[in-house]
């Protein structure tokens, strides 16, 4: 570990943080740093470098006993740390479907920094309130909810989807009769579960968390695509909790909400939507016959941190059954100064304290505006079917899948080739994408998911498959 030339005596450090309030120095550092990063990010390789990597052991030290200087720890970060990041605000990382990052988002997470704005209550933060409550009737208008719909700003669609099931296990066991809150599971009357074999995995985490158990889930049949069966789907009841997908995560594929929706309907069973990068087709004319129908379900989650490209992290879920939301999230406490007339943002979520995410979340979307997110999310699927063909083109590559929206799964004509071009591919650092397993077979997946792509990224991607397929070791 390098040495540090000067430490601070504890008896000072409240003077020392006083004097870089007061200078500016480490945060105009940090800014020069930023916009460094910023300048390389489209040419720097997208997955650091092997010495970048071993680099990190310069992190490894017992706990510090004295304090150090903030320029040294921020000087640490730039040395050390940049060099190990993966460009994801570029536009050829594919590896995952992370977005990139819309820049006045990423100035308005900037600012909210500075802010550092506790989320919880209104008194604690009325411009965050505020920012929620008008986002909120935003994507009610985006996703045609009713007026009594709510949305909750979590960090994810992890804690999204916990939220949204959360609901619906309360509306179901109270239509029976019985309290969740008061009473817990123990002795409650059952209530049943009903998802896609092909449903994600912070589906059935969410499910785990909620003491429902995932062996409880009664599993539907697919097809080749991933989608739900509709005429697999069991007969459903008001006991039934139906999850559907929008956006299967390896092929991008959308369940048939129309036709299950209103099979559920009819059975006055709670339906939740898993839409971490799909639910946002619904905000694109030309891409919205995906999710036609999907609005009439009764809860939602959404990664923002995804299609949309705000910032890391954000999420989103959304409920029509306010009642059901609330009450599955209820806080109280006679310390709490809640408003009659604003919104407390930890009645809305399963935490109470948070970071103020809405500032970037209401930026980006204030900035794109309907037609600007309509256009992003259309080139999304314009670079994912340039991509498909484009493989096609270069020969060797099978495309798997459907190319729907903004996923591309890809495969050689043997697993153990498909597994050498990937690792190939990875090791030229000129894109990244993964690997996964579809219908048995091995695949290498492309999310195309960042605004920053453009056609000749992905022509440069593409050749980085060509020579990844040409290669020999």
């Amino acid at each position: 570990m390098p040495q540090v030339e000067q430490k601070i005596d504890m008896k000072n450090i409240q003077q020392a943080m006083q004097e870089d309030l007061a200078s500016k120095e480490i945060f105009e550092m940090a800014q020069s740093f930023g916009f460094d990063y910023l300048e390389k990010s489209t040419s720097r390789h997208i997955f650091p470098t092997s010495q970048a990597v071993d680099n990190l052991k310069f992190f490894d030290e017992p706990f510090p006993v004295a304090a150090a200087p903030a320029k040294e720890v921020i000087n640490l970060l730039q040395q050390y740390g940049s060099p190990a990041t993966v460009s994801q605000i570029g536009g050829r990382y594919f590896g995952f479907v992370d977005g990139g990052a819309v820049p006045a988002g990423m100035a308005a997470k900037l600012l909210g920094t500075f802010w550092d704005q506790n989320t919880a209550m209104y008194v604690m933060s009325p411009i965050c309130s505020k920012l929620e409550t008008v986002v909120e009737s935003w994507l009610k208008e985006l996703f045609q909810l009713p007026p009594s719909a709510v949305a909750g700003f979590v960090s994810g669609t992890s804690p999204a989807n916990f939220c949204g099931l959360a609901a619906g296990r309360w509306r179901l066991l109270k239509r029976q009769h019985w309290d969740v809150n008061a009473k817990g599971l123990y002795n409650a009357p059952p209530i049943r579960i009903v998802a896609g074999k092909h449903a994600h995995s912070t589906v059935i985490k969410a499910i785990n968390l909620l003491g429902m158990g995932n062996e409880n889930v009664e599993w539907i049949d697919v097809d080749d695509q991933g989608r739900i069966d509709p005429s697999a789907l069991p007969a459903l009841d008001d006991k039934t909790l139906l999850i559907l997908q929008a956006g299967e995560v390896n092929t991008g594929s959308f369940d048939p909400f129309a036709e299950l929706i209103s099979k559920a309907k009819a059975a006055n069973a709670w339906v939740h939507v898993d839409g971490a990068f799909g639910l946002w087709a619904a905000a694109s004319p030309q891409l919205a016959h995906l999710t036609a129908g999907m609005n009439q379900a009764d809860s939602f989650a959404a990664d923002a941190h995804k299609t949309l490209n705000t910032p890391y992290d954000s999420g989103i879920v959304l409920c029509s059954d306010k009642e059901a939301y609330l009450s599955a999230l209820q806080i109280s406490g006679s310390y709490l100064a809640t408003s009659d007339q604003a919104r407390d943002g930890m009645l809305y979520t399963q935490e109470a304290s948070r970071r103020s995410r809405i500032i970037e979340l209401w930026a980006t979307l204030k900035f794109l505006g309907r037609s600007g997110l309509a256009e992003m999310i259309n080139n999304l699927h314009a670079r994912a079917l340039q991509f498909a063909a484009a493989l096609k083109k270069v020969g060797g590559f099978e495309i798997v899948n459907n190319v729907v929206f903004n996923q591309v799964l890809v495969r050689c004509d043997s697993d153990e080739k498909t597994a050498q071009v990937l690792g190939r591919i990875q090791e030229f650092r000129d894109c990244w994408v993964g690997g996964s397993v579809w219908q048995g077979r091995k695949v290498i997946r492309i999310s195309v998911c960042s605004w920053a792509t453009t056609e000749d990224d992905v022509v440069k991607s593409a050749m980085s498959f060509k020579k990844a397929m040409e290669s020999d070791y």
